[in-house]
């Protein structure tokens, strides 16, 4: 029995041994295993393909500082009045040249358009008995979404999807880097500045697309903020983010104002949260000192020329009377372009005051016109055009319409139903300087905006650059060229719009 319990217990002894020697090769194995992990996680971070990107990560890994957020600053200094004034409509003597309008020819028209997704064109061989031909396939995308109309794909790599932003500090926006520098992300930085081009995208649309795009790669708001802010570096825009209450956030570097919108200054320079326009503040967040190397370009939301989005063409007419008659003037647009104006945070008003309409939207309204203005004289011809502006909408402030203060492009005015006395002064300033190559300016009170023209003719008038300019004012409701608000007939503008010719 004693023998019999010494080989059970010798037994157990040999079993113990041999569990700490499959423990301990189980444990090295494993310890060889993760030690050889991070090795290769270790390496895949240090080869970056852009040398910038070992620059930067130093920069992101140094003493972060706290930086304090400055309010966004108001477009006008007092609220713009809620109703308007008119005064009895009188004929403007006729003075100057006949008018006749001169328009393009209409372009021929096309056969419908079908619009085909941009997908991955594979060429593969394929090898008959006989002769060998080329076959075209169609790949879709990992990413694919429609952009105002056109449908976009676009390849992510595998990494790019895997990065997250964790730990929820500095060492997570690290980490979170660290995986976008070792992907292959070349050809998606590619693949948007082509399509960038194809749609003659400019910076707020290249934004735009950027933060649709990373919305559809990730669901968080931070990882989204993340990935723009990579994408935007790379493309060359100057953009910084930084920490407020374990949250991202991305800053773009604008050398103008943009109005009613938070801001951060680095070195002198402001940067502006653009998502939380008319949003109000954000706080102060802690951010890195150092640019990105070599991305220096600002956001520009100047609009000089129009996005290529394909034509969700639709129809309105405008009506108005004068002196008892009534006109209409019928026009197409293009939904698209307004659902992206629609998107715009508050830009200085050069900017607006400079942007052109539609082609096809301006043919429409000039074709109008001028059925009514052919042969008259140009006082006449251009004083029906103001009583135009000032009667075919319904006065409304943007707080009543809008919910916040939004400047429209001329385009917008003509789509909404109601507008105030900026959105006027623009669509007036553009159709005069198109329709009669009538040197214009905006003029900007405190509470209001008017437009004045470089016209040989009598009545209030401002001085500028040396240059006498006749007023004319699209929301003084039935006034001629020459005559001003009562309120404002004493008071100095505050700044003059130079609108190029």
């Amino acid at each position: 029995m004693q023998q019999n319990k010494d080989g059970v217990q010798k037994l157990f002894r040999q079993f113990g041994r041999f569990n700490l020697l499959v423990l301990f090769l189980s444990t090295s194995l494993l310890s060889s295993s993760f030690a050889e992990f991070k090795r290769s996680q270790a390496a895949s971070f240090s080869k970056y393909t852009d040398e910038r990107d070992t620059k930067f990560k130093s920069f992101l890994q140094e003493q972060w500082s706290e930086y304090n957020a400055q309010k966004g600053i108001p477009l006008y200094e007092k609220q713009k009045p809620k109703n308007i004034v008119s005064t009895q409509p009188t004929t403007i003597k006729s003075v100057g040249p006949k008018v006749r309008v001169l328009l393009k020819k209409p372009p021929p028209k096309k056969e419908t358009e079908i619009e085909t997704p941009i997908v991955e064109i594979i060429k593969v061989d394929i090898k008959p008995k006989i002769d060998t031909e080329v076959t075209i396939l169609e790949v879709k995308k990992d990413i694919n979404f429609n952009f105002y109309g056109s449908n976009l794909g676009f390849n992510i790599d595998s990494q790019v999807k895997s990065a997250n932003f964790y730990p929820r500090n500095q060492k997570g926006i690290e980490n979170f880097f660290d995986v976008l520098a070792s992907s292959d992300y070349d050809y998606l930085i590619s693949d948007i500045q082509k399509v960038s081009k194809n749609l003659n995208l400019n910076d707020w649309a290249v934004y735009l697309l950027v933060n649709k795009l990373s919305s559809k790669v990730f669901s968080n708001r931070d990882n989204i903020n993340l990935l723009s802010w990579f994408i935007f570096n790379k493309l060359g825009y100057a953009v910084k983010i930084g920490l407020s209450n374990r949250h991202i956030v991305m800053m773009h570097y604008s050398k103008k104002v943009i109005y009613s919108t938070p801001s951060y200054t680095f070195s002198g320079k402001k940067y502006y949260v653009v998502s939380n326009y008319s949003k109000g503040g954000v706080g102060s967040l802690y951010s890195y000192k150092h640019d990105y190397p070599n991305a220096t370009k600002a956001l520009d939301l100047s609009l000089n020329t129009l996005p290529n989005f394909v034509n969700n063409k639709q129809s309105k007419t405008l009506s108005f009377k004068q002196f008892g008659q009534s006109y209409g003037v019928s026009y197409n647009y293009n939904k698209n372009l307004i659902d992206f104006m629609a998107t715009y945070p508050q830009a200085d008003y050069e900017t607006y005051f400079n942007s052109p309409l539609q082609e096809e939207s301006y043919d429409g309204i000039a074709r109008g016109l001028k059925r009514y203005i052919d042969g008259k004289q140009a006082s006449s011809a251009i004083n029906f055009v103001l009583n135009f502006v000032q009667n075919a909408f319904i006065y409304e402030v943007d707080n009543q319409q809008f919910g916040r203060e939004k400047v429209m492009f001329a385009e917008e005015t003509l789509y909404f139903d109601k507008s105030d006395c900026e959105d006027r002064a623009i669509l007036f300033a553009y159709l005069v300087k198109k329709l009669f190559k009538v040197g214009v300016i905006g003029v900007k009170y405190k509470d209001h905006m008017a437009t004045a023209l470089y016209i040989p003719m009598p009545g209030d008038s401002v001085r500028t650059a040396g240059r006498k300019f006749v007023i004319a004012d699209p929301t003084y409701i039935n006034s001629n060229i020459g005559q001003s608000m009562p309120k404002y007939k004493s008071q100095r503008p505050d700044s003059f719009i130079v609108v190029k010719n």
